[in-house]
């Protein structure tokens, strides 16, 4: 764990990569949906249901290390976007909505609305002032500010919660859940809700620890520290220095970064039965193109073949790209001139000597231009014989 990296303590993928557990879930697929509908249905008779019923009218609570009734704030770790509901349902308490929609969506969700100047500073002098007051419910906050999966790290605890007060209660969350992950980044609300209703179950379990206290030479980032070491020792996790911003920051790379496709190819490792079985039908006809520009040219890496066949579509036209390029640029990755390999490999009494550079440096653009195409037409010449030489054509047949 001591490796742990901002990929290890997220799911970024909703599906798992096991192909039996895939397997699986296209199994339950339909099972799924069918829950989802039921939940859907019996969910919104329950919220009605709820909304008539008194506060905290049904609670179970089976752990022996209940909460501590003279503690006015939790601090607990962020899994999903329902902790504080399963939380709530376990004893009385309120979460702040600190940001994102409010009123009636707000009041549905659970969230306890603050009404307050904005600002880090007026929402914590008014939940200090809540904390302060006797007979309110105590407070239930989340100061990594954002949610993991819950089997890595910890984000690194914010430390305006610890100011509210000197004594808090830690909470240790862990959530399970089969076939599909608890959460991904980026995913709103209403969609969590709706994969939790399609899972088959979802366990979540709670443990209260004891409470504590800041020592009078505590700061509160050295509070926050060590209630954050105390939460991961409980729940065997690594207490990190990753935050809530470098999360958003490793998502918005992900997000600008160009996955590689399918047709790209490795230089010079991957042969044209490998290319012809992955790529498509446009990218088949591209790789038996480019296997024929690399039985002219067979120095040339396959996949800068089939770059300029994309561009160019013509067997001819590349060569001639792909020469054009080797002779303005004499010295390639080996340190030798391609063309000067194949000249000096092919070379024959039949084939025509090429020239590779003009004797003298031309003193007028033009004569620099007539010089040029002049070796542009040697090597295309030069490489269109020992094409028409290998696979034994006419020489009216290549026109």
């Amino acid at each position: 764990m001591e490796n742990l990296g901002i990929e290890d303590m997220f799911d970024f993928r909703r599906f798992p990569k096991d192909a039996g557990v895939l397997l699986l879930l296209l199994i339950y697929f339909p099972v799924g949906i069918c829950l989802m509908l039921i939940r859907i249905f019996i969910g919104v008779h329950v919220f009605l249901v709820s909304c008539a019923l008194p506060e905290s009218f049904v609670r179970r609570q089976k752990n022996p290390r209940s909460r501590d009734r003279n503690t006015n704030l939790y601090i607990c770790n962020h899994v999903t976007e329902f902790d504080h509901i399963i939380i709530n349902l376990l004893t009385p308490c309120h979460t702040p909505q600190l940001e994102g929609s409010t009123g009636f969506v707000c009041w549905a969700r659970g969230f306890m609305e603050i009404h307050s100047a904005p600002g880090q500073e007026a929402i914590g002098e008014s939940l200090q002032r809540y904390c302060s007051t006797e007979g309110t419910p105590p407070l239930l906050l989340f100061p990594e500010e954002d949610t993991t999966n819950g089997r890595a790290g910890l984000l690194k605890f914010s430390s305006w919660p610890f100011s509210l007060t000197d004594s808090i209660q830690p909470v240790a969350l862990r959530v399970t859940r089969p076939l599909i992950a608890l959460s991904t980044p980026e995913s709103s609300w209403l969609t969590e809700l709706l994969w939790t209703f399609f899972a088959p179950c979802t366990v979540y379990h709670v443990s209260w620890l004891p409470p504590v206290s800041r020592q009078d030479d505590e700061s509160k980032p050295e509070f926050a520290n060590k209630v954050q070491e105390l939460l991961a020792g409980e729940l065997g996790v690594v207490s990190t220095k990753i935050t809530r911003a470098d999360k958003a920051e490793h998502i918005k790379r992900k997000r600008h970064t160009v996955p590689q496709t399918s047709t790209s190819v490795r230089p010079g490792s991957i042969g044209l039965g490998f290319m012809v079985q992955s790529l498509g039908t446009d990218d088949h006809r591209i790789a038996k193109m480019a296997q024929q520009v690399k039985e002219v040219l067979p120095h040339i890496p396959l996949n800068v073949i089939a770059k300029d066949l994309a561009k160019t579509n013509c067997v001819d036209t590349t060569i001639t790209n792909l020469l054009e390029n080797k002779e303005e640029s004499p010295m390639g990755a080996t340190g030798t001139s391609t063309c000067g390999s194949m000249n000096s490999s092919y070379s024959s009494g039949s084939a025509p000597a090429i020239k590779p550079a003009a004797k003298s440096f031309g003193k007028s653009p033009v004569d620099r231009h007539l010089s040029l195409q002049e070796r542009k037409d040697a090597l295309y010449n030069f490489a269109r014989r020992r094409y028409i030489e290998k696979h034994g054509l006419d020489e009216e047949d290549s026109h």
